[in-house]
């Protein structure tokens, strides 16, 4: 008779698992597929506590029959147990986005219960059970102090969904994408087609870097491209010429919107770093995106004729090259001192004895090369690039005056004057001044007196070109009114610079 009611109770458990095996079947559970199975071992457990109804009483044995009763029965239980916790998680649980270690614990904790349960009913003392085998568990388990590390790692790695299937994870120098997580590992697939299992228990000790996610939202993969450019080279014009020439590359996986960005990251040994940041669009093809950035970077850079520095470990015997830079330099500073009406009447030796005073100042985009107010002894000289000349108007507004390109020169009252600066000039992208100060230009004018008189009458000209209160004067009165001002000039210069007059 308790074995017809086992009967019964399989019976009503397996119609309650075909229902639920169907409701999952209508509302399209993921792992739907994985019931079926499940269904089948129920009906089979089932099925042989219905044959040892009818056929058991023709079994001799005692033993046998307690056997394939138990049997059946646990068949039942693990059949049943499954679809109803994969229920509970995929179809009404499905929107929480459960971890699937979650509903294998519940699984195996259920069927350790089904067995405790079942000692019990079969008359099995659970008491001295574990009392006898106290001392058994703890050897156990000190002896599986590893596989107990990697199975609470892997259920803390999915609870806390600190890595999920699918993210890509940088692991020390291995890159690759999370495939599965199980119990004991976890297994990252690689470009290269490798499957890494790692122990749970060294995830949870060593820092994992989960890329392309930004908190918990799943986002584009930033890459890091670096590269070295030799230190004669300035960094503005480098970035300038590498970003030109990214942003006109068609590559793919490398996101034009928004384009790559060019830094200068840091000073090597050997020349100075610069990096190249993209937005990588297919994150599998990582070493794909980086190999295009390369080849478009080193293109550009030969393009330019820009060096790309390596490390040098031998000695060698040549000539130095910076001589021949220093005399090209001196021979673009005579070039560009002949383009100034200020020392148009130098001559040509004292435009070279000049030109070796000079110094060269380099302006990135945004530097102040002088302020206004600032006490002045020195002219600049414009080689290249453009500066703004800025200021406070009469109002105390401020105001732009004026925009210069090269060659040309600023600070000239500040040379032979020593006024304070009167507007501030910032260097707009990068800018090449040569200056030169009272102390370089003293020899030369003490040399030849008459050049106070020669460029007093310069500045008496630029200054009344600009006068706007002369733009009324005809001619005549403006020649007046510039003899003027030269003689007073001439008489600043040689106080300036201690002439006789």
């Amino acid at each position: 008779m308790q074995l017809d009611r086992l009967i019964n109770d399989s019976l009503m458990f397996a119609a309650a698992a075909l229902v639920l095996v169907l409701i999952s079947m209508f509302f399209g559970t993921p792992r739907r597929r994985g019931m079926l199975p499940m269904l089948v071992v129920v009906a089979v457990g089932v099925a042989g506590l219905w044959l040892l109804g009818h056929y058991g009483d023709r079994v001799k044995s005692e033993l046998l029959p307690t056997l394939l009763r138990e049997a059946s029965l646990a068949l039942v239980a693990f059949g049943t147990i499954q679809i109803v916790v994969r229920f509970v998680f995929q179809t009404l649980l499905a929107r929480r986005g459960i971890p699937r270690i979650l509903d294998e614990f519940v699984i195996a904790l259920s069927l350790i219960s089904y067995v405790i349960f079942r000692l019990n009913a079969v008359g099995v003392n659970l008491a001295g059970l574990i009392t006898t085998s106290a001392v058994l568990t703890g050897a156990l388990a000190f002896s599986a102090q590893a596989t107990l590390g990697n199975l609470w790692g892997g259920i803390a790695l999915q609870l806390e969904k600190t890595c999920r299937v699918g993210d890509w994870v940088r692991i020390d120098d291995l890159t690759g994408q999370v495939v599965s997580i199980r119990w004991r590992h976890m297994a990252i697939a690689t470009p290269q087609h490798e499957t890494i299992v790692i122990p749970n228990a060294m995830l949870m000790n060593n820092k994992v870097t989960v890329v392309a996610r930004h908190g918990e939202e799943r986002t584009g993969w930033v890459r890091v491209v670096r590269f070295q450019v030799g230190f004669s080279h300035s960094p503005a014009s480098v970035i300038d010429v590498v970003a030109k020439a990214l942003a006109q590359a068609d590559m793919e996986f490398v996101s034009r919107d928004p384009p790559p960005r060019v830094v200068c990251s840091d000073f090597k040994d050997s020349g100075i770093e610069y990096e190249v940041r993209y937005d990588l669009t297919d994150v599998g093809s990582y070493y794909k995106g980086d190999s295009q950035i390369r080849a478009h970077v080193y293109a550009a850079l030969r393009r330019a004729d820009f060096d790309m520095p390596f490390p040098h470990r031998v000695v060698e015997m040549r000539s130095d090259p910076r001589g021949e830079a220093a005399a090209r330099e001196i021979e673009h500073r005579v070039a560009a001192l002949a383009t100034m009406d200020l020392f148009a009447s130098l001559t040509a030796d004292e435009r070279a004895s000049l030109a070796q005073e000079f110094t060269t100042s380099l302006y990135a985009g945004g530097d102040t090369v002088c302020r206004q107010g600032e006490p002045a002894d020195s002219l600049y000289l414009l080689a290249r690039g453009r500066v703004d000349v800025v200021g406070a108007d009469a109002t105390g507004g401020h105001h732009r005056f004026a925009t210069l390109d090269a060659p040309a020169y600023f600070g000239e009252m500040g040379l032979l004057l020593g006024q304070p600066r009167f507007a501030t000039v910032v260097a707009v992208g990068e800018a090449l001044c040569y200056r030169l100060d009272k102390r370089g230009f003293d020899g030369i004018i003490r040399a030849r007196p008459a050049l106070a008189e020669m460029l007093a009458r310069v500045l008496a000209e630029r200054q009344a070109a600009n006068d706007a209160t002369l733009q009324a004067l005809d001619a005549e009165a403006r020649a007046r009114h510039g003899a003027g001002r030269t003689r007073d000039l001439v008489r600043r210069i040689q106080q300036f610079f201690g002439l006789s007059g």
